[in-house]
Order: structure tokens, then sequence, then C-alpha cells
């Protein structure tokens, strides 16, 4: 296939970009070189994936930097012989799109579908070597319909349920969120104030993974960044420790109590019970009425507060008595019980032991309510001078380690020692065992609005819970015309009679469908799946497809995402995994994350009025000139501040680039056996370098050596061999291959210039030749005193002797040294020779 060039473009004085992105993007429509349908491609696999965009609007700054990254990584991999994958999809349902459509009174799907198209035609002038042809909306029944089906395999996993509990609230947006979602107590949409609500939800039993969720980590160790490794073990939150039967005063059962230090269990001087558990309603049951007046007191005091709050170590310290005692395990003392807002209900079991000498808050709260003080760990047992412990002089909690004191037999005991033998005394009498604790929590995935995946659950008085059959799936959406949208506690579709009033599937009867929604979290938590069957009615992906692709080998997105999206979709990995949908736990086998794109030091708002529109800096410079500034502006977790940056100067750099393919005069397919010489060599040092760079994301440093190579070029076309030498057409056709990677448009420009047919994103990269990596000789610097005396012509693979013995024998450095005696002698073979002399 022939294409010809566009004339508007065909100017070799003059780089017009808006010309050259004119004359291929229909050219590349046609050829639609980045296809993955061929069933017979026995290349090796790659699959690059970037976190998909949100249809709230126009691409943005930040967009432009993220899909410049991982079209990087994706034209690399493809000109290296890997047939790669690189789909585009939308994440469109959610809580923005609907309370814009709310704000301008039109449908969330109108508005939504219009901002996927506005993305769109932006994306297609950017020009990422997406495969168009798997492109999906999760906002599609044809997406949504597989949330539903993931959500009944849950189900009948036992890994969705649905229970009453205090759930976190957004009295803004209405709705429950995740503790993910809140951000320091604020939600993280909207940066409300978030409170506690007792709500009847539906979860997914994520903690069931929890151990797997840390451990799996390890695979990750050397392709992940650190810090999102570290971000989600914190958030898991796996400690080690015990579990401690304490028995209360007049009831029954026991209460376990979690503890991480059993070391300290002998200075336990009293209890502590959330507020807001079952367990301290269950023992305010009965009390006298001035007690239980001022715990429901409490209470409502503490719904009020964010655990943010609740957990703060700088705030003071309130509670209540409860009127009720339990019973040390060790020693049998009788221990008053509290009610305080610093013990969440959620943590452990809602109890804690408390230790004041050495636990801070516990400290806090002992000094606020005169409650006993007992030092049980000695911490000053290394100071020969320290002033002997006592409680009734410390301002602050013992947190060191040390050995055990007033611990009975166990006096005298480092800590892990003692953890070790007072554990194994609690599991030995049933008063305790060896247990682990997580930070981690359920995944809350109801949400009480409409645009999102209803949850295929039908609630029947005499069936109960009823999972829709999968035969009806999808249980779509009714439309938003006629229902009242605006957040207020309630799903809309509570309100759509003919949609939620339904036959029971089990008995017949009259139901209801459940009329929450899914968080949006679920549907990101395996879109990277759906890609592979992109158009399926059939299965959610094709099983065999997964053992081909998967799992993303690249993958490219926001550290903002360090929790919350890649958590889910490592748990939904594990559990498809475990159902025998995949052969793999860990769903990103690398991971890149970029930083923000700023102005003057600022995240870009409208507010503020330092807002960089990517629209403007797209018509302005030109996609390839926006994506060569974005890459080459630092290390790409590194914030960029657009002020700092010039994409002014990208765009001569690419007209530089440009002109040489203009200038080269000698034919194409050339042997490249013979030409310049040292022009050979740079291109092939280029050639050697720039994968080891790519592949380590040190993007900006391979440009900057493509820039020498421009240069270098340049010169010899100049004040060289000339534009006919065969090196400068190697050099030219290098330069145009690897500048395919950077910036698309003008790379096939040039090779089109060059003689050659589209589309140059499928030209495999070169190998460099070795014969021309090898340095036949370098200069060696000789100093004397720090003064440079004399500069030797030596081979790279010279040996420091031999190099020492050259630079002394050579006249100039001889003439310098003198009569001196020589004191030192420093050699770094093959580049310098320092001696130092007694002056």
């Amino acid at each position: 296939m022939s294409h010809e060039h566009t004339p508007a473009a065909d100017q070799a004085e003059k780089y017009d970009f808006a010309a050259i992105q004119e004359a291929w993007l229909p050219v590349w429509d046609e050829l639609n070189p980045f296809s993955t349908d061929d069933a017979t491609d026995e290349r090796p696999r790659k699959y690059v994936l970037d976190m998909f965009p949100y249809p709230s609007g126009d691409l943005h700054m930040g967009h432009a930097e993220a899909f410049a990254l991982g079209d990087i990584v994706a034209r690399y991999w493809r000109q290296r012989g890997y047939n790669v994958l690189h789909p585009i999809g939308w994440d469109s349902f959610g809580l923005p799109a609907e309370n814009a459509a709310i704000k301008r009174g039109v449908d969330p799907r109108a508005w939504t579908y219009g901002n996927i198209e506005q993305q769109k035609s932006s994306f297609r002038i950017y020009a990422p070597s997406f495969d168009w042809s798997r492109e999906l909306h999760t906002s599609d029944p044809e997406y949504y319909r597989w949330n539903q089906w993931l959500f009944l395999k849950l189900y009948e996993k036992g890994l969705a349920y649905r229970k009453a509990s205090p759930v976190n609230w957004c009295p803004n947006d209405q709705t429950v969120l995740a503790n993910e979602q809140v951000v320091d107590g604020h939600c993280e949409r909207c940066g409300a104030l978030v409170t506690k609500r007792k709500l009847t939800q539906w979860y997914f039993r994520i903690t069931d993974y929890a151990d797997r969720l840390v451990d799996d980590l390890e695979q990750l160790a050397d392709t992940w960044p650190h810090k999102v490794l570290s971000m989600q073990r914190n958030w898991v939150g796996r400690s080690t420790g015990a579990d401690v039967e304490f028995h209360i005063e007049g009831r029954d059962d026991p209460v376990t109590v979690y503890t991480t230090r059993p070391d300290t269990l002998y200075g336990v001087t009293f209890m502590v019970v959330a507020p807001d558990s079952e367990l301290a309603s269950e023992l305010v049951e009965g009390a006298e009425p001035e007690l239980r007046e001022a715990f429901d007191a409490y209470l409502e005091k503490t719904r009020g507060e964010t655990d943010i709050d609740r957990l703060s170590t700088e705030r003071e310290k309130s509670g209540v008595f409860l009127g009720r005692y339990a019973v040390h395990p060790l020693t049998g003392e009788r221990l008053p019980i509290w009610a305080a807002d610093y013990v969440l209900a959620d943590y452990g079991h809602g109890a804690v032991m408390a230790v004041p000498a050495h636990d801070q808050r516990d400290f806090d709260f002992a000094k606020a309510f005169e409650l006993p003080i007992r030092i049980v760990v000695d911490t000053t047992v290394e100071e020969t001078d320290a002033a002997p412990l006592r409680a009734e002089t410390m301002t602050e909690a013992l947190a060191g380690d040390g050995v055990l004191v007033n611990s009975g037999p166990y006096d005298g005991l480092r800590k892990a020692e003692a953890i070790e033998k007072i554990t194994a005394s609690l599991r030995e009498s049933g008063l305790g065992a060896p247990a682990k604790n997580y930070r981690l929590r359920d995944w809350l995935i109801s949400r009480q609005r409409y645009w999102g995946t209803p949850i295929p659950i039908i609630h029947c008085e005499q069936c109960g819970e009823v999972p829709v059959p999968e035969d009806q799936l999808p249980v779509t959406l009714p439309p938003a015309e006629g229902l009242d949208l605006r957040p207020k506690g309630a799903s809309p579709l509570g309100a759509a009679d003919d949609w939620v009033n339904v036959a029971c599937p089990t008995c017949g009867g009259p139901a209801r469908r459940d009329s929450d929604t899914m968080d949006t979290f679920v549907d990101s938590s395996w879109y990277f799946l759906r890609y592979l069957s992109a158009t399926s009615d059939d299965v959610a992906f094709d099983v065999e497809e997964a053992k081909r692709w998967a799992p993303v080998d690249q993958y490219v997105g926001g550290v903002e995402h360090a929790i919350l999206h890649l958590l889910y979709a490592r748990f939904m990995t594990k559990v498809l995994h475990d159902l025998g949908y995949v052969d793999f736990v860990e769903p990103f086998t690398a991971l890149l994350n970029q930083g923000m794109v700023l102005m003057d030091g600022q995240k870009m708002s409208k507010s503020v009025g330092n807002l960089v529109e990517f629209a403007g800096e797209l018509a302005a410079y030109g996609a390839d000139a926006l994506r060569v500034t974005l890459a080459f502006a630092g290390p790409p977790e590194d914030d960029i501040d657009w002020a700092d940056v010039s994409p002014a100067g990208s765009s001569k750099f690419l007209a530089r680039a440009w002109r040489i393919a203009h200038d080269v005069s000698s034919e194409p397919d050339l042997e490249f056996s013979d030409g310049d010489v040292q022009l050979r060599r740079q291109v092939h040092r280029f050639l050697d370098d720039a994968p080891a760079l790519i592949e380590s994301y040190k993007f900006n440093v391979a440009i900057a050596r493509l820039m020498e190579l421009v240069n270098v070029t340049r010169k010899a076309i100049d004040a060289g061999p000339g534009a006919g030498d065969p090196a400068v057409r190697e050099a030219a056709e290098t330069i145009a291959i690897a500048l395919n990677v950077f910036a698309p448009y003008t790379a096939e420009d040039m090779w089109s210039h060059l003689g050659y047919e589209p589309a140059v994103a499928n030209v495999t990269w070169r190998e460099a030749d070795p014969t021309l990596l090898v340095e036949e000789e370098v200069t060696a610097v000789v100093q004397v005193n720090g003064k440079v005396r004399g500069r030797l012509q030596v081979p790279p693979s010279i040996a420091p002797e031999e190099l020492e013995r050259l630079a002394r024998a050579d006249a100039n450095v001889q003439r310098a040294i003198g009569d001196a005696e020589i004191r030192n002698v420093i050699v770094r073979a093959p580049k310098i020779v320092s001696i130092a002399t007694a002056k």
C-alpha cells in the first residue's frame, strides 16, 4: 500500500506540526497498526495498560503526562519485536458524573457519553498507540452485566454479604464510603467531613485475603515503587500478638482482647471498650439511670466524631465508667471497665486492655481519670546512672524495650522471650492464644446513588435474599427521567416502582430489587481482564485469552491509587484465581507512577487561576512537542511544573530532527557497513544505551541521548562527510525509529521522507554493532599536584600499572615533577592519573 505524503507537510524549510498531524491521522486510521486481533501472530506478547480515565470533561495535563509515558513503553516494546496489547476505555460510572448531571439538570448518561466523545477526540489527536477495537465503558450494560456476574460469584463463595454496622457517611453526597475513601476524616470525592451511621450494607470479604495481600507483595518487590508497597502493607496493617480472655463479673462469656504486647499483661489496670460497640451497649443494660444517661450522651457525641479525631494522641481524653469490672486473667485483680472514644468498635474485638505505663493513649486516659499506673517494663536497664522509675513521676508512657519487672514469674525477661512465655502460659490455661490482627476492614461496596451498577439481589419476605438468575443479567438501570437523583440518604432507585417491584425468582411472590448500586471501584477491580474479550456476550473474559495476555506486564498511573484501586484489583485477582478463572495472583507485574503536573508550584485549578488547558497546549505546540516535553522534564515519578518546561524548545528539537530526514540525499535500503566511522559509533552507542534507559524509565536521559545524536548528525551534514554519506542516512533512520517512541507524528513524517512506507511504529529497533561499541583509544589525563600536565592516548582496556608507567614516562610530566619526591599516585584507568609530590 502506498501513501502519498501530504504536500502541506512537505515543506523542507518549515516544520508544520499541524499539517503533519493532519497528514498522518487518516493514514493510521486506515492502517490500524496497533491491532492485536490476529490470532496467528506468533510474536511474544506484552500487555501495557494505562489507568483508564474518568470522563469528567476534556483531557487535562495529568492525562497528557500519564498517557505519554504509557505510550512510550507500549511503542518501545512493539519496536522490540513484541505483539503489544495497549487498550483504552472509560471508568464512566460514579458520583462526579451524577452530581454534574444533577447540577445541570441533565441525564448522567448524556453528560458521561458526551465527555467520552470529547476525550476520545483529544486522544485521537494525541495519538497513543491504542487498539481501539477493545474500547470499553464501564457504564455500558454490556460491561456492568459482568460486574453483576462477579458479585454473584463472590456471593456464592460467601465473599459478598450484607450486615448492619457503623459505616462512614458523607453528608454531602448522601452515601456511604469505604474506609479507603475517607482521607484525614473527609470524603475523598467532595471533601465533606465524614460521620458514622449504623446501616445495613453490602460488603466484600477482603479480610479473608489479608495475609495474601501482604505476603504476595514479595512478588512485586523489584517492579513496584517501594512507596506503594509500603502503603499497601500499612493499609492491611498486619500485626502479631495474642488474644487474651478477660472474664466480666456478671457475664457468662469472656471478652477477648487483642494485644501486640502480651509482655505488658501484668501492667493492665483497667479495660476500655468502644462506646459504639455492641459490648458497651450490653454492659450498660440495667445500669442506674444516671449512668445510662451519661453513657447515651457520650455515645451520641462519639457518633459525630471521625476515626481520625478519635485516634488522635493530642486531643483531651474523655470517657464514661460503665460500673462494671473485668477480672485479670493472671492475677485475679478487678479491673474497672470504661467506654472511651479512642478505642474503635472495629479494632480487634472492640475492647482493649489498658496498660497506661507503656501506652501513651492509655497513659493520658489514666492521668485524666486518676487510674492506677503500674510499670512492668524497665526501659532504663541499660543506663548505669538512671534514676529509679516511679509511676507517680512519669510524664509520658515508657514505650521502649527493656526487662520485665512487677510481672511475677516473668521478671527479668526481655520482650521477645516474655511474649513467647506469657502467650504459651495463656494458651495452656485456656485464657488466650497467639493471634494476628489487621487494620484492613471488609470492603463496603453499596452506594445510595443512581449512576452505578445495580446490585443483583432480590429481597423476598418469604425467601430472604435471592440472587438474580444469571440468565436475567444484566439488571439494567431504569431511565433517569422522572427520578429525583438528588442525594437524600436513600437510593433514587427505590422510587422507581416499575423497576424495584418484581416477582421473586424462587417463589414467584412479590419482592423488591436491592436499590443500592455498587462502588465504582468494583468496575475498575477487573477491567484489565475485560479488555481481553471486550465485545464478548458470552463471558466476562476468555480464560484462554487471560492465559495468553495476562497479567499486565506494565501498568502506568498516578500514585493517588496506591491503596484504593490497586488493593481492590489485587483482591479481585486472587478471588478469580481461587475460582479457577486466572492462573496468576497479582494483576500488574510492573508499576510506573507518574508525578503531578503543576503550575507555579501549585496544583492546577480554575479557582486559583493557574489552569493550563490541555486542548490549548495541544493546539499551540502539537502532540509531539507536548509528549517530548513531558517525558524530558525529569524522572516520571517527579512532579512537573509547567512554568519550568518548554514545549517551544521541544518543538525546535523536533524541527531540527525533522530537517535531517529532508537533507539526506542517499537512497534507502543501503548496507550500513561504511560511511563516517565516528558518526556510526555515535549511532550504535545510542542503539545500545537507549533500551536500558527506556526499560528503567529514564525517558528523559534517553531523549537527551537522542538530542546528542541529532546534533552530531546535523554537524556531519553541515561540516562533515555531507548529506550523501551512508552514515548520515543510518543516523537519520535511527533517529526516526527512536523518535517514534516519543513523537510519533514527526517520526512517521521523517520515515516517509527517507523513502519508506508507513508505519514506522512497526519497524523493529535496530541492534547495535558490537564492533562499533569498542573504543579504539581514549584520552587519559595526567595531573601533577592537581594541574593537568599530560594527555595520553591509550587503549580502553589498559591496566592501571601500565597507565601509571606511561604517565611517569611522559616528558611533560617528568618536567612537572622535577626533583620532588612523589608522595602518592592515584590511577583510575583508563581516564586519569593523579600524582602528588612533596612541595
